[in-house]
């Protein structure tokens, strides 16, 4: 119990306060807008880190990228794996956001006035227009820019590949940015900890203004994901095991798939669940270096509940501000998205969240909005990010070793 509460203690927290700030702004409605100045506190902090955080990770990830060793044939099936896994997880998201409607909105001009930023990208613009904006930016000072999010993600690999190219040279700047990477990565997590002060606050001010509509919708975006989450764990995967390895296949994956499904509501991490992830696939009979090298590679590369997840708070903006999108947009935004997600336990999603913002044109003080949501679907996206790995071992060991990779 203890173990538990010291993974989850953070989520908790900030549920808590949520349903609290839900409470209080139901009870004392617009009154409660009084409160927002602290969830503004919070807001402002985050968007004070976002830049050094979106550089600084980009970066680091791949100056420090060593160049692998080929592993021909496996290495070229986890890729396809993957990659269909997670076109199918974006699918399965998109068609259940599509039949439910996740909020119920009438007033948006209300509620960007709330969120009081003009940051949303001129619709007016030309396709090129548009691509040329985001991609760079006229001045280093706008660069460093919570509203130029993918100029800096560019001028962030730009920088990576000319830090690697300087090899002995770059070595300083290596270990420089490295020791601050992680410096900003305990900034953020040290305002985390005002967390449930500022999304309580927020959201009181939220309901407070615009009625529990939006409450409600938080809650049926939990079930809903809930349940789609619940239906991949045992259809799904069932399926994805029963193709690898019949039934002989479908026994083994059920035998051993339990332990790290606990382990990752235990722990709420993809990354603790790897040693685990990996007796489990070899137990199922995946070979070694296979299970070796899909478990790891997909807790970087392929997360199912994270791609639900994204697809889910695509959805959710497209109903509160009432746009349209193609659906082309959702599943390749929302697949780009779920890379960008960090192992951070609690606010880890705020590069992809940001992202997400960017490329929708929306304000960027929705951010809130997002981790609200990021926050209340943790846990079964957790599982589903494990599980995920271990159904894709035994897929890959099908197109490696054959029918009979089981032996």
């Amino acid at each position: 119990m203890k173990k538990f509460w010291k993974n989850y203690r953070g989520t908790i927290i900030l549920v808590i306060a949520i349903i609290i700030g839900a409470i209080v702004g139901i009870i004392f409605g617009e009154d409660a807008v009084v409160l927002k100045p602290l969830g503004d506190i919070f807001i402002n902090l985050m968007f004070v880190i976002i830049v050094p955080l979106i550089f600084l990770t980009i970066s680091t990830a791949i100056i420090k990228m060593e160049s692998p060793k080929r592993l021909g044939k496996i290495m070229s099936r986890i890729v396809i794996v993957f990659v269909i896994m997670s076109l199918i997880s974006a699918i399965l998201g998109l068609i259940t956001t599509r039949v439910f409607k996740l909020v119920e909105n009438d007033n948006t001009a209300n509620i960007l006035e709330l969120l009081d930023d003009d940051s949303v990208i001129d619709t007016d613009m030309s396709i090129l227009e548009r691509t040329a904006s985001m991609l760079t930016a006229s001045d280093f000072n706008t660069l460093i820019s919570k509203d130029n999010i993918i100029a800096l993600l560019v001028f962030s690999i730009i920088f990576a590949f000319a830090v690697r190219k300087s090899k002995e040279k770059g070595e300083v700047v290596t270990k420089f940015l490295v020791s601050l990477n992680d410096v900003v990565l305990n900034i953020v997590s040290i305002i985390m900890y005002y967390a449930p002060i500022g999304l309580g606050c927020y959201f009181a001010s939220l309901i407070g203004t615009y009625g529990s509509s939006i409450a409600v919708g938080f809650l049926k975006t939990f079930i809903i994901y809930t349940v789609l989450c619940l239906f991949v764990y045992f259809v799904v995967y069932s399926i994805y095991a029963f193709i690898a390895g019949g039934k002989k296949g479908f026994k083994a994956y059920w035998s051993n798939i339990l332990a790290p499904s606990f382990t990752a509501l235990a722990t709420c991490s993809s990354a603790a669940c790897i040693p685990v992830n990996i007796k489990a696939t070899e137990d199922m009979g995946v070979s070694h270096d296979i299970a070796e090298t899909t478990i790891p590679m997909g807790t970087s590369f392929h997360k199912d509940g994270s791609v639900i997840g994204s697809v889910f708070k695509i959805m959710f903006l497209v109903y509160l501000f009432n746009t349209n999108t193609s659906i082309w947009f959702v599943l390749g935004l929302s697949l780009l998205a779920t890379l960008l997600i960090t192992a951070v336990p609690i606010g880890g999603g705020t590069i992809s969240e940001m992202l997400i913002l960017s490329l929708m044109g929306m304000p960027a003080s929705a951010l809130p909005i997002l981790t609200i949501i990021a926050t209340v679907i943790d846990a079964p996206a957790t599982v589903l990010n494990v599980v995920g790995d271990s159904a894709s071992s035994m897929l890959v060991g099908r197109l490696v070793d054959g029918k009979k990779f089981l032996k």
